[in-house]
């Protein structure tokens, strides 16, 4: 466990009604009442100086669908009856805040709990205020906001409102259609000196404008596209490929899931964000293109949060030898991310604390596309991220 040390931190979760966050905010209070074990959170046993316990955790957040979060889980279906009788009862108490919403840049997922605001600027400021108010009614030392809301289809990122902070507040007061929803989360949060995390694939602090805002103001923001499944699987995998000198002449990934992220990726261009992410993994790991690296990502309602991922590999070893290997991972989405999105919440935080502002590096092991410092390509090989996060950490 963590030192403890009574700082409350509130996690305010972009797409609260979803099944990730849903399923972190009712794990942890399980650790609250003692109905949970530890198992499945990278850095529980890890003890470092000011990081916050688990059970100093308090969430809030933003959601499309107004139903309390114990109606939620129970339509995702990760959670069992039991699970929130037992130490879950908390979510029948939670409903989200009024959330911004976009046809635009996300196509499948409606709902009608939304801001009503005039344009970008306003929908900024009610944000800050939710940040604000929660902050104070929950008497916290600390805020962190972590976007798990729906991919957005990809922007164009050319376009000069998203690559200065000058232009991009012009934007806001111009209500820009380049700006997209996560992007005004993000500015929001790092303009009211919050933390960010960005565990979807959808572009947010990451482009110019805002990464330099967040080095500007010393706040903490890491992303992108949380790294659980299958990619996490690859950047375990192709280190040790790399050592043996097995050459990887081709790697196909497919995926199968049916909750909402999946229905939110049956809109092309919302694949297409996923697809940006989890595709320059292995040429970086390996030293060359690998050129016949296909992903694909399919909709398939009745496996709903269970997710299946099939990997066939096909790699040339000693004298031209030809072989392959083929991975098959059948996997709770939400209980494989859920956890990771706790870890990230509290690095930020401590990042925070320890004045450590703009891209944190060191979470590069929770990301698929890990946002960096210095302009560099990022690490991806699993097991130097590892080490640099605990480097980091200074952990004992």
């Amino acid at each position: 466990m963590s030192m403890q040390t009574g700082r409350r931190v509130g996690v305010a979760f972009v797409g609260m009604g979803g099944a990730v966050a849903t399923t972190a905010i009712a794990g942890i209070e399980m650790i609250k009442t003692g109905s949970n074990r530890l198992d499945g959170l990278p850095l529980a046993g890890v003890s470092v100086q000011g990081m916050t316990d688990y059970k100093d955790l308090v969430f809030g957040g933003w959601d499309l669908n107004s139903d309390d979060l114990a109606s939620a889980a129970t339509g995702h279906g990760v959670l069992t009856k039991q699970d929130i009788e037992n130490g879950a009862q908390v979510l029948k108490g939670i409903t989200p805040w009024p959330a911004v919403g976009s046809a635009k840049f996300c196509k499948n997922i409606e709902g009608g709990n939304r801001i009503v605001a005039k344009d970008h600027r306003e929908t900024v400021s009610i944000i800050a205020n939710d940040l604000k108010r929660f902050r104070q009614e929950s008497n916290l030392d600390e805020v962190v906001v972590i976007n798990l809301a729906s991919t957005e289809r990809w922007p164009d990122l050319t376009a000069a409102v998203l690559n200065s902070t000058e232009a991009f507040e012009k934007g806001l007061d111009t209500d820009d259609e380049s700006i997209s929803p996560a992007m005004l989360y993000a500015y929001a949060a790092i303009k009211s000196g919050v933390p960010y995390g960005n565990f979807t694939p959808s572009v947010a602090a990451d482009i110019p404008a805002l990464l330099n805002l967040a080095k500007e103001m010393g706040v903490p923001v890491a992303g992108k596209d949380g790294k659980t499944g299958q990619t996490m699987m690859k950047t375990v995998l192709a280190p040790a490929f790399k050592a043996r000198a097995l050459h990887v002449d081709g790697w196909f990934s497919t995926n199968i899931l049916g909750n909402r992220d999946g229905l939110a990726l049956n809109d092309p261009s919302s694949l297409q964000s996923k697809i940006n992410t989890k595709g320059t993994v292995l040429d970086s790991i390996l030293g060359y293109p690998v050129e016949d690296h296909l992903v694909h990502i399919h909709y398939y309602r009745p496996r709903g949060d269970d997710k299946e991922a099939w990997d066939n590999i096909d790699v040339t070893g000693f004298m031209g030898q030809r072989m392959q290997i083929k991975v098959n991972f059948l996997c709770k989405d939400s209980i494989l991310a859920a956890p990771l999105v706790i870890e990230i919440a509290r690095v930020l935080d401590l990042a925070k604390q320890r004045g450590d502002g703009g891209a944190q590096e060191q979470l590069s092991s929770f990301f698929k596309a890990p946002m960096v410092k210095n302009g560099a390509g990022p690490e991806h090989d699993f097991g130097k991220q590892q080490k640099m996060l605990l480097d980091w950490l200074g952990a004992n």
